[in-house]
C-alpha cells in the first residue's frame, strides 16, 4: 500500500487563497485519512497506479478545491440519457465527486454497486469516504489500472474525460505525483546494503545505476541524476526480467543488473 497522506495532497496542488483555500483544506484533510486505504482496497495500490489515480482525481477537482460542480445543473434537465426523468433531476443529480457522478441513472447504478443509496441522498457523495468509493468504483469498472500499468495518460484521460481536455495540466499533475509517490514505495523497502534509489535521487549511486542500464542497452545519460529516462528505462528493465516495474531501485532489481 503507498501511503499517501495530507503531505502528499498538499505538496501536489497548487495553494489557494480566501475562501478556495478554506474549502481546499478541508478537502484535503477529509481524504487524507481513508485515501490510502480506499485504493489499496480498489488494487490502485502501486506507484503509477496511485499516481495516475491522484493526477486525474486532482484536475477533476479543480486541485482539490470543490467535490460538485460549479454550474447549477439545470442544464441536465429532462436528460433521459443520464436517467433525468424527473423534474428537478438536472440540479438533484449534477456533476458531484473527484470524479463527478451524473445523472439519477448514475448515480443509481453506482450506488447500488456500493451499497449506498446515493439516489435517496445525492449529497452525500460529497462524503470524503464515499466520493473516494465512487471515483475507485468508476476507475475499476472501467478497467483504467491495465492503462496506468502501461503508463498511459492518453488513455487514462480518455476514459476519465471522454476526450483530451485539460490534458497539458493531468500531465503537470502526473509528473508531481510520480515524484512525491516515489520515496513513499521505496521506504516500504528493507534496509540492505544496496542502495534505494528511486525518481528524484541523486550522486554517484544514480551514476552508477545509469551505467548498469546503459550496459544493459538503454541509452541512459550518466549524469547521476535519477529523472524520467532513467525512471522509464528502469521500469522496461523490470518488466523484461519478471520484477514489479514500480522504477525504484532496490537490492532485487540490483542483483537483477548484476
Amino acid at each position: 500500500m503507498v501511503l499517501v497522506d495530507e503531505a502528499v495532497l498538499k505538496a501536489l496542488v497548487p495553494g489557494e487563497s480566501g475562501l478556495r483555500a478554506t474549502r481546499q483544506a478541508a478537502i484535503m484533510a477529509g481524504m487524507a485519512a481513508p485515501v490510502a486505504s480506499t485504493l489499496a482496497g480498489h488494487s490502485i495500490d502501486t506507484p503509477l497506479r496511485v499516481a495516475h489515480f491522484l493526477a486525474q482525481v486532482a484536475h477533476e477537482s479543480d486541485g482539490f478545491c470543490t467535490t460538485e460542480e460549479y454550474s447549477d445543473g439545470r442544464a441536465y434537465e429532462g436528460r433521459r440519457d443520464l436517467g433525468n426523468v424527473q423534474p428537478g433531476d438536472g440540479p438533484r443529480y449534477k456533476g458531484r465527486g473527484l470524479i463527478q457522478l451524473t445523472g439519477r441513472m448514475n448515480y443509481a447504478s453506482v450506488g447500488e454497486a456500493l451499497g449506498l443509496d446515493l439516489v435517496g441522498d445525492p449529497l452525500s457523495v460529497n462524503d470524503p469516504v464515499t466520493y473516494l468509493l465512487v471515483a475507485c468504483q468508476f476507475w475499476t469498472r472501467l478497467k483504467i489500472n491495465a492503462h496506468c500499468d502501461a503508463d498511459d495518460l492518453y488513455a487514462v484521460t480518455r476514459l476519465v474525460n471522454g476526450g483530451l481536455n485539460g490534458l497539458e495540466s493531468r500531465l503537470a499533475y502526473l509528473t508531481r505525483a510520480k515524484t512525491l509517490i516515489a520515496p513513499l514505495a521505496a521506504s516500504a523497502i528493507p534496509a540492505s546494503n544496496w542502495p534505494v534509489l528511486y525518481r528524484g535521487t541523486t550522486g554517484e549511486a544514480v551514476a552508477q545505476l545509469q551505467q548498469d542500464l546503459a550496459a544493459h542497452g538503454y541509452p541512459v545519460a550518466r549524469d547521476g541524476s535519477f529523472g524520467p529516462g532513467t525512471e522509464t528505462a528502469l521500469r522496461h528493465f523490470q518488466s523484461l526480467h519478471g520484477l514489479a516495474p514500480d522504477g525504484i531501485a532496490g537490492p532485487v532489481l540490483w542483483e537483477a543488473l548484476a
